[in-house]
């Protein structure tokens, strides 16, 4: 483990997760994002993909792309791996020489520990052929804050920023919100960013 941000969701608590994540279909937020930018995808790796709901999404909206996940919990993995090319471990230590039409991550920089996102930044960018995509809780200033009792283990701050003063050769294609008020959205208020590697 890279931190102990990751043991944490490798263990119990990341255990736990599983067995409340809904698997609710991610294809409206995919569908705005992705279709309404008219993006074309043949190949696409989600870090942090816990049981693919995220590919799942993908993999109804283009038929025959290849999906591919990064995970670091194992029960996760197990389901992940069922549905999924998948690699089972810590984001910072995967390696392959691929790339892939779409490399993206959602609600997983935000439990990272800080000083690894500049690692995280690179990873996504290295494994990116051409599109990047984050969906984040969001924040101008890097803020820490209590999750389900726990301390420094959710982090907001400006991703998007970040990602884009670190690589300013990207192009920023779109950005939106996702509202959690929004029964089609499925999910918690955040902020998304679609780069394009130029």
């Amino acid at each position: 483990m890279q931190s102990e941000q990751e043991a944490f969701w490798a263990g119990d608590f990341g255990n736990a997760y599983v067995d409340r994540n809904d698997g609710h279909s991610k294809l409206y937020y995919f569908s705005k994002i992705l279709l309404a930018n008219r993006i074309s995808l043949n190949t696409a790796i989600e870090l942090g993909a816990n049981i693919g709901i995220n590919l799942d999404a993908l993999a109804a909206l283009y038929p025959g792309i290849a999906t591919y996940g990064v995970e670091i919990n194992a029960k996760a993995h197990s389901v992940l791996l069922s549905k999924h090319q998948a690699y089972l471990g810590s984001v910072y230590q995967f390696e392959t020489t691929k790339s892939y039409d779409l490399a993206f991550c959602a609600g997983v920089l935000i439990h990272q520990s800080p000083n690894l996102l500049p690692a995280f930044y690179d990873k996504l960018y290295s494994l990116s052929h051409r599109y990047i995509l984050i969906n984040e809780y969001h924040s101008p200033t890097p803020t820490e804050l209590e999750y389900r009792g726990y301390n420094g283990k959710l982090f907001k701050r400006d991703f998007g920023r970040d990602l884009w003063e670190r690589y300013p050769n990207l192009k920023l294609l779109d950005y939106g919100f996702v509202w959690g008020m929004d029964a089609l959205s499925v999910g918690e208020d955040s902020n998304w960013f679609l780069f394009e590697k130029l």
